[in-house]
């Protein structure tokens, strides 16, 4: 075990659970693959090209919680162990940078740690009380929540497939994301109790525990770029693509603070850093089409803009299966992949099925996300 391991406290649990939205208007989403009302056919071989609207003021985030707050009360006994104080999910505590998007994107914090807190609470009905927009990070924190209990529990990770396949059945992104974070506050490495819950998405976890390890120790993994020990080439890429995530909140959402943080790193973990900033940037909002421009350009700088554009498909998708697309993510998407969502979540379909049925190792996702670029690649050579 290395020693960026389990820096987020268990006992008094007033560690901050940040993800990442800030309460904006949010579009239905079609279904993938089916134009909106009234939307012309292109013709055959056609290369239709999304409308960028122009650079906007930044939209006043709403608050987190809706008028009659949901979260529940402090649970007694072996519970309360794990409660997490909603009063200290600013980013000031964990010394962030501070900007325009801090309270949007606090507001995931918010919500991440009702989500977690009304599992812990045995009341997590009250998470479908929240905004649609920030139920993902209510139920990340949720999955969080779920992870910690089975692996106490000795449960075989029962809690965790029953959140999946019953309330939470439109979050698995999020809540395998969560699972991640569990492990990383108990001080443990993902997939124990979680093998048997879906086969692909579970590498996620790594994802979670990677975000989740810069979160609660910046200071070593941003700071001095340690990474987890005992992890392999694959497991390793998957835990970068959540410190690119965290990257984004680390930064609050600044473009150019992002792309400076990114140059420090060494070359070999920055297109797994990108990969997960442009998962934050579409999921979690906080920039304004312009600035992702200007994100997007900085990508092809540095060679991967093709693993930002993963990023944000992957987000995408996330969206479409949950069935709410918040503005935001409609229009990171046009700047940093310059397609509709439906089309970038279908790179990630598409991606999928070629695995065949029987994808579940680390090689596999790699192979996902790499599936998803050359799909992005392919559609940019034939415009």
């Amino acid at each position: 075990m290395s020693d960026t391991e389990g820096d987020g406290e268990i006992a008094g649990g007033d560690g901050e659970i940040a993800g990442g939205d800030g309460g904006v208007t949010t579009v239905a989403a079609p279904h993938p693959g089916v134009p909106g009302p009234g939307a012309p056919e292109p013709e055959k071989g056609e290369r239709t090209v999304p409308v960028r609207s122009p650079c906007p003021a930044p939209r006043a985030p709403s608050p987190a919680l809706p008028p009659g707050d949901p979260a529940p009360g402090r649970p007694r006994g072996l519970p309360g162990l794990f409660w997490q104080d909603p009063d200290r999910t600013g980013f000031g505590v964990r010394r962030f940078r501070l900007g325009p998007a801090r309270e949007h994107l606090e507001n995931a914090g918010r919500a991440c740690v009702a989500g977690h807190n009304a599992v812990i609470a045995g009341e997590p009905e009250r998470i479908d009380g929240l905004r649609e927009e920030l139920r993902g990070f209510a139920y990340e924190g949720a999955g969080m929540a779920c992870a910690s209990l089975d692996v106490l529990t000795a449960s075989g990770g029962k809690r965790l497939r029953n959140l999946l396949s019953g309330q939470g059945v439109r979050y698995p992104h999020m809540i395998h994301l969560g699972a991640g974070r569990g492990y990383a506050r108990l001080r443990m490495r993902p997939m124990w109790g979680i093998h048997s819950v879906h086969p692909l998405l579970r590498w996620l976890a790594f994802d979670g525990f990677g975000f989740h390890q810069g979160f609660y120790a910046a200071d070593r993994t941003v700071g001095r770029q340690r990474t987890a020990g005992l992890l392999d080439r694959t497991r390793r890429a998957i835990f970068d693509q959540g410190v690119g995530r965290m990257l984004w909140f680390h930064e609050c959402a600044g473009v150019e603070d992002v792309v400076l943080r990114l140059a420090e790193f060494p070359l070999g973990r920055r297109a797994d850093l990108w990969s997960g900033i442009g998962l934050a940037a579409a999921y979690a909002g906080g920039a304004r089409a312009c600035e992702l421009e200007r994100l997007s350009a900085a990508a092809a700088e540095d060679g991967f803009r093709a693993h930002l554009v993963q990023g944000a498909a992957f987000a995408c998708s996330a969206h479409l299966i949950s069935r709410t697309v918040p503005e935001h993510t409609a229009e990171a998407v046009l700047a940093l992949c310059e397609v509709g969502v439906e089309e970038a979540g279908g790179w990630t379909d598409t991606a999928l099925v070629a695995l065949g049925h029987n994808a579940h190792t680390g090689d596999h996702y790699q192979a996902w996300r790499a599936g998803v670029r050359k799909a992005w690649a392919r559609r940019n050579r034939g415009s």
